[in-house]
Parts: C-alpha cells; structure tokens; sequence
C-alpha cells in the first residue's frame, strides 16, 4: 500500500511538472500503468480545463467588446451625456480584485507543490476577497444611489450600471468556481486522473480570476477616465 501511494505521489508529480515530465505530446497527457485508480491505461490533461476556460472567456471578450463600442459611439453622439462623479469605494474594490489575482496565484502554485492546507487558506482567502469586492460594488451602486443617480439618469449612469452589474455577474460565477475547488477538491487524490483534474480545474479557475481582475481594470479605466 505505502509503495501504491509512493508511485502515485512521483506520478503525480511528474504529470503536474514536478518532475519535468510533460509527457509524449508535450502537453501534460501522461499513460501510466501503476498509478492506483487508473484502471493501467490512463490518459488525461490539465488543458482539457484550459481549452474549455479560453472559449468562455473569448466569449466574454466579444460581449465587452460590444458594449465598449456602445459606449465610444454613444458617448461620441450624444448631447445629454453626464459624467458621473464615481465613487471612491472604487478604488478599494480596484485594490482587492488586484490582490485576489496574487492570493489565488499562490494557491495554485501550493496545489502544484501539493501543499494542501496552504492551497486551501489562500484560495479562501480569494474567495473572501471576491466576496469583499462585490460588497464594494454593490456599495457604489448605493453611493450613487444617495446622489439621486439611478440607471436611467443619464447615458453614463445606464452604461455605468450594466458594466458593472454584467461584470459582477461573471465575479459571481468565479466565486461558485472557486466554492467548487474548496468544497470538492481540497483533499489530494489518490490517483493521478482525480489529480490532474483537480490541478486543471484549480489552473482554469485560475485563469478565469485574473482575466476577471484584466476586464475590471479595463472597465476601470474606461468609466472613470473616458467620460
């Protein structure tokens, strides 16, 4: 049994990249045949998670995108655009999103390490932290709200609120992602297929949460300096 666990954690190791070995494809697919759980003929990669993350996030790209667009072209033709004063909680909800990409970074890298009571505080920690940036989100909305600025005050305000709601909306979808690793996967598994898995989820979630901290920054920028 302690030989079974010993070849599992150095194959592990190695499909993961702690040992080098990415495999014969070059890119993290692994056959091994002693691995306990692996039924002999295992075959699977970490960028199976990777592949399925960059589709959803062009996706989200292109939606942006469009309402960038919107937003140039309305700002450009419009004799009632406002600019609204934005609120100063902003900047703090900026500084935790921008934290929160450095806190999951080192819970990805503890996983990989197979360090999993660190892996599990860090990744709490950037769950807290998304939940604290939407609470600083949804109290700007009430700063503006204390103005009398509301949704259909102005073409600024309109596009104000539906960048920030339809962003949130994806920041929710990131903490059910990273409520997943932490109710599902925070135990090591004992075979390299349930490990890899739980490495490639953990990468996409990854992933996703710093593409999330780029879009905000980007619509950041946009709201308070392009108006």
């Amino acid at each position: 049994m302690a030989a079974t666990a010993t070849s599992t954690n150095q194959a592990i190791d190695a499909a993961i990249g702690g040992g080098g070995s990415r495999g014969r494809n070059g890119n993290g697919f692994r056959k091994n045949g002693g691995g306990h759980g692996d039924g002999g003929g295992f075959q699977y990669s970490p960028a199976r998670y990777r592949v399925a993350i960059w589709v959803a996030i062009a996706s989200i790209v292109m939606l942006f995108t469009a309402l960038t667009s919107a937003y140039i072209v309305r700002m450009a033709s419009a004799d009632d655009w406002t600019p609204l004063r934005m609120p100063k909680v902003l900047w703090l909800s900026t500084a935790v999103i921008l934290i929160s990409s450095v806190t999951i970074e080192i819970s990805k890298r503890s996983l990989k390490q197979q360090r999993n009571s660190r892996y599990g505080l860090w990744l709490t920690l950037t769950a807290v932290l998304g939940v604290v940036f939407v609470g600083s989100q949804y109290a700007a909305w009430r700063n503006l709200a204390g103005q009398g600025v509301y949704m259909a005050t102005n073409p600024h305000s309109s596009f104000f609120y539906l960048f920030t709601a339809v962003h949130g909306l994806h920041v929710l979808g990131g903490l059910l992602a990273l409520a997943y690793l932490l109710v599902r996967t925070r135990k090591k598994r004992d075979s390299v297929a349930g490990e890899l898995r739980r490495v490639g989820a953990a990468e996409a979630a990854s992933v996703y949460w710093h593409f999330l901290d780029g879009l905000w920054i980007c619509l950041f920028l946009l709201l308070f300096f392009w108006k």
